[in-house]
């Protein structure tokens, strides 16, 4: 009798350690959480790339850091402009270089930055965007393409002192965020300026030659820095198209350095 209860006892402690090790085994099979329910892997931060036009870059001798945002940017200072040697070659942000459109050069501000630039000494005024680097010549802030130094009136004297306006950056979208406001060429309606003087007599007395041949024309004062430009413009168009028309038109016409604006 003993025999067979030592027996049974020894199968049944045999049975029990085979379970206790099967439930071990479950227990560490419920201890690994399902996948969905494991942290995310932390990948590490990705570097953000900047733009070889963003980096500093040395000429000369002397180095120079682009500015990491236009908002708020506005200097004085001369400006110079750049033609046929330059045309068709490539720009510092990869584009051709179109000596006619409007387009110019700055050291520090950011590719696709547009900016008002406000000729100071006959208070003609453009709107350009940023698309190279330069002029490496000291004292000049600026260098524009013929298309824009013609509308300010700068490509027969070579230099003029210029004021220029960050007026926004181009984003990744393609959006043109603005940060102060300026003409916006797409609604009308639109003059052509064909004179400014520091005169208002003068301004006056042409105003009185143009009504001769023109129905509307306007005296408009601008002040610029510490001057007052009285300036001459003709009601072009409501419509952007005909307006451009009567731009040109007015260079044939009128005066060579007729150009176009929006109020």
């Amino acid at each position: 009798m003993k025999r067979h209860t030592h027996l049974l006892s020894f199968k049944t402690l045999s049975a029990l350690l085979l379970c206790m090790v099967m439930q071990l085994a479950g227990c560490g099979k419920e201890a690994v959480p399902p996948p969905s329910a494991l942290p995310p892997v932390q990948k590490p931060p990705r570097k953000a790339v900047i733009p070889p036009t963003q980096r500093p870059y040395t000429i000369n001798g002397k180095t120079y850091y682009p500015l990491p945002s236009a908002e708020g940017f506005v200097e004085e200072g001369l400006a110079s402009w750049y033609g046929p040697d330059f045309h068709g070659r490539p720009t510092a942000n990869g584009e051709r270089y179109d000596m006619h459109s409007v387009s110019a050069a700055h050291k520090i501000l950011p590719m696709n930055t547009y900016v008002r630039v406000i000729n100071l000494d006959n208070g003609r005024e453009t709107v350009a965007r940023i698309n190279d680097r330069g002029p490496f010549v000291k004292d000049r802030i600026i260098d524009l393409s013929y298309g824009a130094a013609k509308k300010l009136g700068v490509v027969g004297p070579g230099l003029a002192r210029v004021r220029i306006e960050a007026l926004g950056e181009v984003n990744m979208a393609g959006d043109t965020p603005a940060f102060l406001s300026h003409p916006d060429l797409t609604r009308g309606p639109f003059y052509v300026q064909v004179g400014a003087f520091l005169d208002p007599k003068n301004a006056h007395a042409y105003k009185a030659q143009l009504e001769e041949k023109f129905d509307n024309v306007v005296v408009l004062p601008h002040v610029v820095g510490y001057q007052t430009f009285h300036r001459v413009q003709i009601f072009a168009s409501n419509d952007y198209r005909q307006a451009r028309e009567f731009e040109a038109y007015a260079e044939r016409n009128v005066n060579p350095g007729a150009f176009l604006v929006a109020r």
